[in-house]
């Protein structure tokens, strides 16, 4: 892939994640578990594992933001890095957000059909958190099908390299 076609993508990956790094401040400074059980007691730690998936989420971002910032504030573009970079983001960060780690959602593969969104609670959440995620999905869903080149030619290389 050329230079310019990586670097594109690497300022595109760069306003996603500054995107979705401040709709997750957002609600992660306005939103706290105990706001949230109000919808049901029961539900506390569910909730608390939502929040530490978001919590990591963000974790990922700022370290792909940073990443991304500082391969593009170099003199000369780094091609190679540049890759390293948006496989690496497309594993914590996109498919973080597609397959958490501790299952506190998931994608259902079925609703690319119906149109609906695809990410899914098990229990019942809170408007504000549906919000949230449907508000991400979009873009994560456009980054994911951008990147997805990226899961098979880095480890294409890696193996090429060996």
């Amino acid at each position: 892939m050329g230079n310019t076609l990586v670097e594109s993508q690497l300022r595109d990956v760069k306003d996603f994640l500054r995107k979705t790094i401040s709709s997750l401040e957002s609600f992660l400074n306005d939103t706290t578990v105990s706001n949230l059980t109000l919808v049901n007691e029961d539900d506390l730690p569910y909730y608390k594992i939502i929040f530490s998936n978001l919590r990591r989420l963000i974790v990922f971002s700022e370290e792909g933001l940073e990443a991304c910032m500082v391969i593009l504030q170099n003199d000369s573009f780094q091609k190679a890095a540049a890759e390293k970079t948006l496989y690496r983001i497309y594993h914590q960060c996109i498919e973080e957000f597609f397959a958490p780690k501790n299952d506190a959602w998931y994608e259902d593969s079925r609703s690319a059909y119906t149109g609906k969104n695809s990410i899914k609670f098990y229990k019942n959440v809170p408007e504000s958190l549906l919000q949230l995620v449907k508000g991400l999905e979009g873009d994560f869903q456009r980054m994911r099908e951008e990147l997805e080149f990226y899961e098979t030619d880095y480890r294409t290389k890696m193996i090429q390299s060996k």
